[in-house]
């Protein structure tokens, strides 16, 4: 939050300029619209995006950890399938771990691997123990009950099961279609800007429900 109040603090625009920013990002509008509303340099209007959407990711990074009914699941970002690449982390694609409690918030993490160690060190690090974990039958979750999670069910979809009851992970699923359609309009983004982008949607998907302008004038600690 600190970095993010003194880039404003050094800047030459206006509290309401920065506001109508704000507000219209909260919309959830474009650059070019935003530009156009403002009367702002493009150049101006995408560094502010910018720091609001690292003030986003901070603030998600700093969620507690999770507890209750959680789900697991990895997806995959970016480049098209390549032919002959099969397999989960097809190639050339960001690969994405995401936690989510039902009912209550998501929280998604760019990982080099879908490894048992890479995934459990996340998990161990945000779930509490007593937390009920449903995943899929990827064989990366085999051992969950190891780490001390004694409620581990499955839902195999190699096998045509996705819901078995309450057993099921549509709730990680329906993020994954959330973030991957929003996605779309960028019509592309380069991999150093992905992590900002992908917050932004964690962000947007978790308070859905709730006045976003509200919200991020709290996160950025705005005067």
């Amino acid at each position: 939050m600190t970095d993010s109040y003194n880039i404003f603090e050094r800047s030459r625009i206006s509290r309401k300029k920065f506001r109508q920013i704000l507000r219209y990002f909260s919309l959830d509008l474009t650059a070019s619209q935003i530009t156009v509303l403002t009367g702002l340099n493009r150049n101006t209007v995408n560094r502010y995006l910018t720091l609001i959407r690292r003030s986003i990711a901070l603030y998600c990074e700093s969620k507690s950890p999770f507890a209750g009914e959680i789900e697991l699941d990895e997806s995959y970002f970016g480049a098209k399938r390549i032919r002959g690449k099969r397999g989960r982390g097809a190639y050339g694609k960001t690969i994405v771990f995401g936690i989510y409690k039902r009912n209550g918030c998501v929280y998604t993490e760019i990982v080099p691997n879908c490894s048992r160690p890479t995934l459990y060190a996340i998990l161990k690090g945000k779930v509490n123990p007593d937390s009920t974990i449903h995943t899929d039958g990827f064989r990366s979750y085999d051992g969950i009950v190891d780490l001390g999670y004694q409620k581990h069910y499955r839902v195999n979809h190699s096998q045509d099961e996705f819901a078995i009851g309450t057993n099921h992970i549509n709730g990680i699923e329906g993020f994954w279609g959330f973030a991957k359609v929003r996605l779309v309009k960028f019509r592309g983004m380069r991999k150093s800007t992905f992590y900002l982008h992908l917050k932004e949607c964690e962000f947007r998907f978790n308070y859905r429900k709730e006045n976003l302008y509200s919200i991020l004038l709290k996160i950025i600690n705005y005067p």
